[in-house]
């Protein structure tokens, strides 16, 4: 039997945790939730295995869902450790989705705002579910984010 669980929040790590924070306000319509975090001590070390670690960053309130949605947390650590340009196989967390009313309007609006593409757009129905219109792009720091519309 499952745990009994409540989806929070997904955590970005952010080379500049402030400019991915105007994108994702700017592009997707997110608005910050609480504070901004200013986060170290012994509690943080011990959680991460990382001595000495201190992070800063906010949370952000993910469009479509109320007060008391899911977040997107979007911090930066002091010292980073850096890794290639993500890719859709990956293992791991691949990317974050968005539906959008239109995919052709989100992507240019992702690329002005200083992201990029992954893919094309592409077109395939889902026998049950719909008709899909999806396109792989990338925040300005090049994490994968799906822009999706469903009819």
């Amino acid at each position: 039997m499952p745990i009994r669980a409540k989806y929070v929040h997904t955590n970005l790590i952010a080379r500049d945790w402030k400019r991915l924070l105007r994108f994702y306000i700017d592009v997707f319509g997110c608005e910050l939730k609480g504070p901004q975090r200013d986060m170290s001590g012994a509690w943080l070390d011990s959680v991460t295995s990382l001595p000495g670690a201190h992070l800063t960053g906010v949370h952000l309130r993910l469009p479509g869902h109320g007060d008391d949605g899911p977040t997107l947390e979007i911090f930066s650590y002091d010292e980073l450790v850096e890794h290639g340009m993500p890719v859709a196989n990956q293992c791991g967390l691949a990317h974050i989705a968005f539906g959008v009313d239109d995919v052709d309007q989100a992507l240019e609006a992702v690329i002005a705002a200083g992201g990029g593409t992954v893919g094309k757009i592409a077109v395939t129905e889902v026998d049950g579910v719909g008709v899909l219109r999806v396109v792989y792009a990338r925040d300005p720091e090049g994490n994968i984010v799906e822009l999706q519309k469903w009819s």
